[in-house]
């Protein structure tokens, strides 16, 4: 069912008084935009920030969501993502169950649908052929973690998938991300809480087949990404590793490099670049970043022999990354001084970190760029 927000007409009121318009003029050096949630429990907002040939971010503005954030940390990756041809942004509502499309414009953002997300704690989201799935972490507040599917119409209206439900391994599993791999057909999911690595496959109508489980190598799976050719690159927290394995077309699983250590404090978050040659894993109890060069067939291998690519600043804690659409710049969510980082991508892979962190909300979580 719609949201009544639609049905009732009160859409356009809402807006008028949610929406908050970019400060920044038109300017031939605004390239993009960075987008971060606030998650408040009393109104969960879209934080937005202009982005610059340069990469540099300045404020411009927020967008309610129509939904209750949770106010606390949501232990997750994936909870703000943009669909690929940047006309849609997507954003978890943990405190109200529910899920909010904003159509992107050239200078902000209109909300366009909120739906319920299927079950309860949504905190992770990803898209592919028109298809968005939510990982729900019910089991955190006394239900049951799953996966549930929406088809996405060409106007950015969501509607349910019958029968996409699927429950994880155990009803509190610990729940951090989910994703599509690579070619759009296998969905994966990280359990913290169980060392599993879960996997879905997905029929042509969008609905996912019986859940397989495979064990992490390392201590607490936590975030991911997927590379070139199947390659996914996932963190683990509690061993301050990266493994990186192969998606196969039926859901299996196979290891290409064993929890290489970032020699780092819980590596929680996971992205690659845009060319599949790095990946880099943020170290939120470390205030670091270790970067990884990415062989042709998955394998990896630190890029700084000390484990430190990129130095996010003292008692920062950073959390979400993503790089910019081209693959220029990376920007880091950082937990404990509540700023956006920036850093400049360097030829080999190296970081070089840019201006001055910008602040955010203490309860602030996601991150998405164009």
């Amino acid at each position: 069912m719609k949201s009544n927000i639609l049905k009732t007409g009160a859409l356009p009121t809402l807006l008028l008084a949610a929406w908050m318009p970019f400060t920044a003029q038109a300017d031939s050096a605004v390239v993009g935009a960075v987008y971060t949630m606030s998650n408040e429990a009393d109104g969960n907002r879209v934080l937005m920030f202009d982005r610059d040939l340069g990469g540099k971010l300045s404020p411009a503005g927020h967008v309610l969501t129509g939904g209750l954030g949770s106010g606390d940390g949501l232990g997750n990756q994936g909870a703000v993502i943009l669909d690929p041809a940047n006309r849609w942004l997507f954003v978890v509502n943990a405190g109200s169950n529910d899920i909010s499309v904003f159509r992107v414009e050239a200078h902000g953002l209109t909300l366009i649908d909120q739906e319920s997300s299927g079950g309860q704690r949504p905190i992770s989201l990803t898209y592919a052929h028109n298809l968005l799935y939510v990982l729900n972490a019910g089991g955190a507040v006394g239900g049951s973690d799953n996966i549930s599917g929406f088809h996405v119409a060409a106007d950015g209206l969501l509607t349910p998938i019958p029968g996409s439900t699927r429950t994880l391994s155990a009803a509190d599993t610990g729940a951090a991300q989910v994703s599509f791999n690579s070619d759009g057909d296998v969905l994966m999911v990280t359990e913290k809480a169980t060392n599993l690595i879960d996997t879905f496959t997905v029929a042509a109508d969008g609905t996912p087949g019986a859940i397989n489980t495979f064990v992490s190598n390392g201590t607490v799976p936590f975030g991911f990404g997927f590379g070139k050719r199947n390659q996914v690159f996932v963190s683990e927290a509690a061993s301050g590793s990266v493994s990186s394995y192969h998606v196969g077309e039926d859901g299996s699983l196979s290891t290409i490099s064993l929890s290489v250590p970032t020699t780092e404090a819980a590596a929680c978050w996971v992205v690659v670049s845009n060319d599949g040659r790095y990946a880099y894993t943020t170290n939120a109890g470390s205030d670091s970043i270790s970067g990884y060069v990415v062989g042709f067939d998955g394998r990896i291998a630190l890029l700084d022999a000390n484990g430190v690519t990129g130095n996010t600043g003292k008692n920062t804690g950073p959390l979400d990354m993503v790089i910019s659409s081209d693959g220029r710049n990376l920007y880091s969510l950082n937990g404990r001084s509540d700023t956006i980082g920036v850093f400049a991508i360097k030829d080999k892979g190296g970081l070089a970190a840019k201006n001055a962190n910008i602040a955010v909300p203490a309860t602030a979580n996601g991150l998405a760029v164009r």
